[in-house]
């Protein structure tokens, strides 16, 4: 193989701790930072530029871009029972596939480089992930009182038997305590260690799972994953609103709760216990789905979460700017891909942050200009494994063509309509 050598010169390095290193040279050799040196090298020069790692999108359902905005209005219980589930009842693998490859353009256009999903169609995602480059760890959904459940579970173990590509890591993504039954959580957790590919579950997401769980079996839902051996595996918990500080025992060194305060504002969900908790280990930033959130940019989320709890504080000083960074950065170490860090022999999974904008001018500290002012034009280039996505603040790829393919099927699924929802918030 060929040695693929790139180097920049004169970069302003801002580290997964929000430490910003000026002139640095950054020495990138087969998709592995190599030197990181004080040194001037002869190079691309980086003049005006900060440079950190890529976002992670710790938590979202890739697929449901297709369904942006088609649910506007309602509360939660209506949001799944009577739209989206009904919707989705009806998805062909079509529809996963472009929803999915939207997402990932719409992500690697907003500096993520690494994203864990959770949805159905595995073959669908996959496809999609081949082509576009972003790195996929892919839970694969199951409802465990679906009739071909079971099914469903021997092809997902199959699935993961059989991968075998670096960017993509596949785990089971058992839906959530309401759907799997405590004996079914068991048995995906023991295939899960099995395996050695982890789980992502949805656990505690508002006060009413919390108190059914209780009526149901006197326990609450992170109790029953705990007792289910689901935290014995590196597990990815989406979202964990209402986990309280007692639970937080019950939680290993290898679980991480991803947090998409936008989906919680939007949907009246409540801030549950995540005021409490913005300090803690175990927390990172997704965006749930577009189908929630209407965008899937972790930037947006850190920035929604900081402002809601300087609020709920009644304290500026609450959530600062080196905490929210962290935990844009915290996602990485959920994944398996040897990312987030700007450090000799850690993937080149980089944003390159234009900040000469009249958006963010003038510019005192770049971590805040990029916190609270930045948008996706700030990222002149986006790189995944040393190799561009994002260059000269566009994407590689056909946006024109992708848009056209995406309304075309969007056409089709309205035609479909809802079906009957097979589960039940």
């Amino acid at each position: 193989m060929k040695n693929n050598i790139i180097i920049f010169n004169h970069c302003t390095l801002l580290d997964e701790a929000g430490m910003l290193h000026p002139n640095q040279s950054l020495v990138i050799e087969n998709g592995i930072l190599t030197r990181i040196t004080s040194d001037v090298l002869e190079g691309i020069d980086c003049s005006g530029l900060v440079i950190s790692p890529g976002f992670v999108n710790l938590h979202t359902h890739a697929a449901m871009n297709i369904f942006k905005g088609i649910a506007e209005d309602v509360s939660i219980d209506a949001w799944f029972n009577e739209e989206i589930w009904p919707y989705e009842s009806k998805m062909e693998e079509q529809d996963v596939y472009l929803g999915t490859r939207l997402a990932m353009a719409e992500m690697m256009k907003n500096g993520v480089t690494a994203y864990a999903d959770h949805y159905f169609s595995p073959n669908a995602i996959l496809r999609a992930a081949e082509e576009m480059g972003i790195k996929t760890d892919l839970a694969i959904t199951l409802f465990g009182f679906a009739p071909n459940y079971q099914d469903d579970l021997k092809q997902a173990i199959e699935l993961i038997r059989q991968n075998k590509n670096e960017r993509v890591h596949l785990r089971l993504g058992p839906h959530s305590p309401y759907t799997c039954s405590p004996e079914v959580l068991k048995e995906i957790a023991g295939h899960a260690k099995v395996l050695g590919c982890g789980l992502h579950i949805h656990v505690s997401e508002t006060q009413s799972q919390v108190d059914e769980s209780i009526q149901n079996y006197g326990k609450k839902p992170l109790e029953i994953v705990y007792e289910s051996a689901c935290l014995d595996v590196p597990c990815i918990i989406g979202h964990g609103l209402y986990i309280t500080p007692e639970e937080h025992p019950l939680l290993q060194k290898d679980t991480m709760i991803s947090l998409s305060p936008k989906t919680y504002l939007k949907l009246a969900m409540g801030l549950g216990h995540m005021p409490d908790l913005i300090d803690d280990e175990h927390y990172a930033i997704g965006t749930d789905g577009a189908a929630s959130s209407n965008s899937l940019n972790p930037l947006e989320q850190a920035r929604l979460l900081g402002l809601v709890l300087k609020d709920v504080y009644q304290d500026a000083r609450k959530a600062k700017l080196e905490q929210l960074w962290k935990l844009l950065m915290k996602g990485h170490e959920a994944l398996p891909f040897n990312s987030g860090k700007l450090k000799e022999g850690y993937s080149a999974d980089l944003i390159f942050w234009d900040l000469n904008q009249v958006h963010t001018m003038p510019v005192y500290n770049p971590l805040a200009s990029i916190l609270y002012s930045a948008n996706e034009t700030n990222i002149k280039a986006v790189m995944i494994n040393g190799e561009w996505v994002k260059k000269d603040y566009q994407l590689l790829l056909d946006e024109t063509l992708l848009i056209q393919e995406v309304n075309a099927q969007v056409q089709d699924l309205l035609k479909r309509g809802k079906g009957k929802a097979k589960v039940h918030f």
